[in-house]
């Protein structure tokens, strides 16, 4: 399956935010963001421009799909669900976002980052059910209980995640069961839980409405 495989610190740099695209990094004094917070490029520190109108859309967009670890045409694709679904289109759009699978394993704090969870479902540690799911676009609903597969839950990868993630607070959506690396999904995420940076996700409407 085709992915991002290139540097991604410059990715932070380009949204001029940090995406916590690298785990632990991103909480120290090394993320890219703290030395240079300029876009990337060798003309990132001179190039200031006023972004308007489809400019903000596209950065909008931009910021969501690298955040969630997304490449073009799976974010399109959940907006077009999302479109089809009852509701906001831009809450549907984050709702399904939110509740895929490396996502959630990555809120539940299995993995430091989306990209590690994303490889921990991926290699078959988790289960979802009592069944082994491997798709990281699996999405979880409410009362589904995700859980660290027997076998794998003395992985060092996954104990170590759990640890360096003890301080961060679990989405009011899931229940967390850290000792024994499991969790319930108790409803589906309202708007308020849905992301951790500053998003306008009416702005991606506009931009796919077009």
């Amino acid at each position: 399956m085709a992915r991002y495989i290139g540097p991604v610190c410059r990715l932070c740099r380009r949204e001029g935010m940090k995406l916590f695209l690298k785990g632990e990094r991103c909480h120290s004094e090394k993320c890219a963001i703290e030395k240079r917070n300029f876009p990337p490029g060798q003309h990132g520190k001179d190039r200031k421009p006023k972004i308007v109108g489809y400019g903000l859309q596209l950065r909008e967009k931009q910021k969501a799909r690298r955040y969630y670890r997304l490449l073009e045409g799976q974010f399109r694709n959940i907006f077009e669900r999302a479109v089809r679904q009852k509701g906001v289109t831009g809450e549907n759009m984050l709702n399904m976002l939110e509740r895929r699978l490396d996502n959630t394993v990555y809120r539940l704090g299995f993995g430091t980052s989306r990209a590690q969870a994303r490889q921990l479902v991926r290699h078959g540690h988790l289960q979802v059910n009592g069944r082994r799911v491997n798709i990281p676009s699996f999405s979880v609903r409410p009362n589904d209980v995700i859980e660290v597969r027997e076998k794998s839950k003395s992985n060092p990868t996954i104990l170590a995640a759990r640890d360096a993630t003890a301080h961060a607070p679990s989405p009011n959506w899931l229940e967390v069961d850290r000792d024994n690396l499991k969790a319930r999904v108790l409803q589906h995420p309202k708007r308020e839980d849905l992301v951790q940076i500053q998003l306008n996700e009416q702005l991606i409407v506009e931009l796919y409405s077009k």
